[in-house]
Order: C-alpha cells, then sequence, then structure tokens
C-alpha cells in the first residue's frame, strides 16, 4: 500500500467556546492544518463527529465544512463511531490516500458541547450506549465507569486513591499544552479531596466534555511541496475493531479486547512490537478506561496499571508516557475530535516540536479512541521518518 504521511497538523485551543459555532471551530483548524502543509489541496474530506444532530441540530457535517472551507465539488462525508469518531475518520483518510484512490486527504474532528447544557447533554452522550438495555434504565456514562472502576478496585486490591496517577500525570502534562482545557498541575491531596461523581469516580477520575476541532493533511511524500519543511510524521499502521455495544454482554467487562485486538494489528502492520513504542496516547474519559487500555495494548499485567501509573511509569520520562499533552482529563475530551487530537499531538512529539513536553528520542507512536468503553476501538502507529 500507499506510504501515507501527515503532511499539516492543525487545533483549536480546548475549552468552552460559547462564542463559536460548530463550523467556525472546524474552520480555524482546517486553515492551520491547510496551511502547515504548504497548501495543499484536499480531494477528499472525512469529518469526525459525535454528537452535531443531538447537540448542534445540525449533521450533514461533510457537505458544511466542505462548503464553509471552499472545497466544493471534493467528496466530504462524516463519521461517527462514538469517542472513536476521530479515530474512525482518520483511519477513513488513511485508507483513502493508502489505496492510491486520493492524493490528499482532509480529516477534521469537531465537536460543541456547549450548544446545550445539563440534561440535554447527558441525554445526548446516552445515545452511545445501548438505548434499550442501559441506557432506558438510567446508566451514564459516568455510572457506567464508576461500576468499572469498583470491580477492578475489588479485584485487585487497589487502595482509595490507587488512580490517582492517572490524573497527575495528564495534569503535569497538561500545563505544557498551549491548547489544553486545564493546564495547571495537581497535587495528590487535591486528588484525595475530589468530590466524587459517582463513587469510586471522582471528578478528577473524569475528563471535561469540551468544545475543538483538529485537523489532519494525509498525502504521499512525492506529492509534498518542494519547500516542505517540517519533520516527517507517517501513519504506519491502522486498525478498528468492535465489540459488544452493551458492557453486559461481554465475558469479562474489565477486558477491553477491541483495544488489545486493535493495537496488535495496527503494530503487526507497521512491523513494530509493544518495546518500540515511545508514547501512548490513550482515551483517558475515565481514568479507568486508561488503565485497561494499558493492560489491553501490552504495557501492564491484567489488574497493575494503576500501579505502573502510581509509579510514575506514564510520565513523561516513564517507562511509557501516555496523555502527553494532557490526554482528555486536562486537553479536555472534545467528542468526535479526539482521536484527531491525539494523533496531532502525536504528530507534534514525532516532530520534536513539543517542547516542555517533550517526550527524549521519540520515533513510534501508539494512539488510540475509544467508542463507549471500548465498544470500538481504532488505533494507528504514527512513527517519525528521517
Amino acid at each position: 500500500m500507499t506510504e501515507v504521511v501527515i503532511a499539516g497538523i492543525g487545533q483549536t485551543e480546548v475549552g468552552e467556546h460559547w462564542e463559536l459555532g460548530l463550523r467556525d471551530l472546524a474552520i480555524h483548524a482546517i486553515q492551520a492544518a491547510v496551511k502547515d502543509s504548504g497548501g495543499l489541496r484536499p480531494q477528499s474530506l472525512f469529518v469526525g463527529n459525535m454528537l452535531a444532530p443531538n447537540l448542534s441540530n445540525q449533521a450533514h457535517l461533510g457537505v458544511l465544512l466542505a462548503d464553509y472551507a471552499g472545497l466544493l465539488g471534493i467528496e466530504a462525508v462524516t463519521i461517527e463511531a462514538a469517542g472513536a469518531s476521530g479515530g474512525a475518520a482518520l483511519r477513513q483518510g488513511y485508507l483513502a490516500v493508502a489505496s492510491g484512490l486520493v492524493d490528499v486527504a482532509l480529516v477534521v474532528g469537531v465537536e460543541k458541547f456547549t450548544d446545550k447544557i445539563g440534561a440535554d447533554v447527558d441525554s445526548a452522550l446516552a445515545t452511545t450506549s445501548d438505548a434499550d438495555f442501559e441506557a432506558v434504565q438510567g446508566m451514564t456514562l459516568a455510572a457506567q465507569a464508576a461500576l468499572l472502576m469498583k470491580r477492578y478496585m475489588h479485584d485487585y486490591v487497589v487502595p482509595a486513591h490507587g488512580f490517582a496517577g492517572f490524573a497527575l500525570t495528564a495534569h503535569a502534562n497538561g500545563a505544557g499544552n498551549p491548547c489544553a482545557m486545564y493546564r495547571k498541575a495537581i497535587k495528590p491531596e487535591t486528588y484525595a479531596k475530589a468530590e466524587m461523581v459517582s463513587d469510586p469516580l471522582n471528578m478528577f477520575d473524569m475528563a471535561p466534555n469540551a468544545d475543538g476541532a483538529a485537523a489532519l493533511v494525509l498525502t504521499r511524500r512525492d506529492l509534498l511541496p518542494s519547500n516542505y519543511s517540517h519533520p516527517l510524521v507517517k501513519v504506519s499502521g491502522s486498525a478498528s475493531t468492535v465489540d459488544t455495544l452493551a458492557l453486559h454482554d461481554r465475558k469479562d467487562m474489565l477486558a477491553f479486547d477491541t483495544a488489545q485486538v486493535s493495537a496488535d494489528k495496527a503494530r503487526q502492520q507497521a512491523g513494530v512490537t509493544v518495546d518500540d513504542i515511545d508514547l501512548f496516547e490513550y482515551h483517558d474519559v475515565f481514568s479507568i478506561y486508561a488503565a485497561l487500555q494499558l493492560e489491553a495494548a501490552g504495557f501492564a499485567m491484567k489488574g497493575q496499571a494503576w500501579k505502573l501509573a502510581e509509579d510514575g511509569g506514564i510520565s513523561l520520562k516513564g517507562k511509557i508516557p501516555c496523555a502527553t499533552m494532557g490526554g482528555m482529563k486536562a486537553r479536555g475530551f472534545p467528542g468526535g475530535a479526539a482521536g484527531v487530537y491525539q494523533a496531532v499531538e502525536a504528530a507534534i512529539q514525532l516532530r520534536g516540536q513539543a517542547e516542555t513536553n517533550q517526550v527524549p528520542n521519540a520515533k513510534t507512536a501508539l494512539i488510540q479512541s475509544l467508542g463507549g468503553p471500548a465498544s470500538t476501538a481504532v488505533s494507528h502507529i504514527l512513527q517519525g521518518l528521517d
């Protein structure tokens, strides 16, 4: 298959953008990515979005954004896979270029949570779970994560504040990300005193819903402008898998099988092993998800990921740096844009442009987006090129 490189990246700050609409956020990221690519003109547009029909009363985003970006006449579609929508859009862009049918693909993830508030947001998020057997019973995503976390803590004898390492790492890294929603490190005692959301899940164990947009321009190396100056980053592995939608239908609720399978497939495609991965951008929308992904992806034994986080193993200079620009927890969770932010942040690391957040000698990154509790898992391997 054709080698696919990331020619351009763009992102907005993540936060509460009350003054901006969905299309405004997206166009900022698109224009930044196209400029960063040296002005390449996309032939296809793949939009990752999770909840625009529910929260913004807007579907058909492919057409909307192509029109607004001055790209009429190109192919443009919206990709939805709950929280993995951005990762799924990246995969479609990758496949389009890798197949040789598209020379330049534009991938954009965008979400506007602040178009609605309160119960309306919870109701929208509930549509990503099983409507007949979970949502109708009043099971929220946070409550579901809390049940998983409680079971994990029981099975593996995790102390009350055993998950603190995930939040502490994310916020420490978010302090160095100019696009993060939260840019201040927190102390262990801050985590310990945090308000409980759904026992044992406290406010630092879950990512804040936020507005944001991120974009990528994908192409072949031979199509890059002659004056292209950025260090090259390629997408060397891509895989997507699904599990049951309802969590109760699984044999082992503490095994994120899709995270394991998609990570294994992406690594196999790229020809790398777990030991070759220099950083892991996981989908830490809840701390328990981060732990289960670390175990599924092979970075920790089952029931031991919380110890890896507690001992500093996921810090920028740890065994496997994670959430290197703050992750979902400190950067914020912009829904369908989250997976594209992961790719932008990993590309920044592999370009050597992460400044105070730079992972030393970063050459290979694994990024993984989840839809629900790993009902969908999309994994990509990104590598820096000489």
